[in-house]
């Protein structure tokens, strides 16, 4: 198979760094919305596509060059289980990348260009059982290859600047992953969600990293939805490892309790340790949960800096 010809994404990666947006969640719970069922953001979609456009406007008047889309739990078994057809579940998930592009056409952004990355979640986020921090779901890399083809070719399909594979527990499931976005066209990140030196279903990860060091689709490797801690000493490690750009995006710093479904702890998230991201071969920053538009306004001041 040839290789994949350069992207005007990994392109921008090269000239980078870029700024990603933050908690798509924690955003539009801030706007007043419930999250509660087992759809979380995806049910916006449907129910309310001017929220989600709203909640990406808002990082991007933060200072945001990169939105990822609301489709982190959309899928066909998901939407399925809520009464929705193939089709209706389809459209659903292309219209995550229309509303990511509508609030970076619709909120001034200077002469920097928007970007826009479809969200391509684990298999234990559509579970909704705190899955996705755990991984080992019992399924073979075929039936993960299975569950993930259909989801990733619509999204493919609609158009996005890059696909987040995101939030990534397993390497079992990175493999599948991987295994899809191959020939698919669309440049992509792998971003594993870590505990320490290991992937959440206790992989080291350095081995973990090293299956998209050979995949010339994936523009991008690193990690999200971890600690900052984690976070800081991840990046190297995913530099030296697969010789690419490095994403990083972790979370406030607070604990998810599954149990009372709510967070606990002091956030921990500081602007500053961009610096040390940037050293470390970082070309794609941000936040995930619970950091919100002021943590990327003050992240994206930091990366200006280092700009100049």
């Amino acid at each position: 198979m040839p290789a994949t010809p350069p992207s005007d994404f990994a392109a921008a990666l090269a000239a980078g760094p870029l700024v990603l947006d933050g908690g798509m969640s924690n955003q539009l719970v801030a706007q007043g919305h419930d999250l509660s069922d087992e759809l979380w953001s995806a049910r916006l979609l449907a129910d309310a596509p001017e929220a989600v456009v709203e909640a990406h406007r808002a990082y991007f008047a933060a200072g945001a060059e990169v939105a990822i889309t609301a489709s982190y739990q959309a899928s066909f078994d998901g939407f399925g289980r809520h009464g929705l057809g193939r089709s209706e579940s389809a459209r659903l998930m292309a219209r995550s990348v229309d509303l990511a592009r509508e609030a970076a056409r619709s909120e001034p952004g200077g002469r920097r260009r928007r970007w826009v990355a479809a969200s391509v979640g684990p298999y234990g986020a559509v579970l909704a059982d705190g899955s996705e921090y755990r991984g080992r779901y019992g399924l073979s890399v075929a039936e993960l290859v299975a569950f993930h083809r259909p989801r990733l070719e619509v999204l493919a399909t609609a158009g996005p600047d890059v696909l987040a594979l995101e939030t990534v527990p397993d390497a079992d499931e990175a493999e599948a992953m991987l295994e899809v976005v191959r020939g698919l066209g669309v440049p992509a990140w792998l971003s594993y969600s870590i505990a320490g030196d290991r992937t959440r279903a206790g992989q080291p990860l350095a081995e973990a990293f090293a299956l998209a060091r050979d995949v010339d689709e994936v523009v991008a490797v690193g990690v999200n939805c971890c600690t900052p801690q984690d976070a800081d000493l991840a990046v190297a490690l995913a530099a030296e490892v697969t010789g690419k750009p490095v994403v990083v995006y972790p979370n406030s710093g607070e604990h998810w309790d599954p149990e009372i479904r709510g967070w606990r702890g002091e956030p921990t998230f500081r602007s500053a340790r961009v610096r040390g991201w940037l050293a470390d071969g970082a070309r794609l920053v941000g936040g995930c949960c619970r950091v919100g538009p002021d943590g990327i306004a003050a992240l994206a001041a930091e990366v200006a800096v280092r700009r100049d």
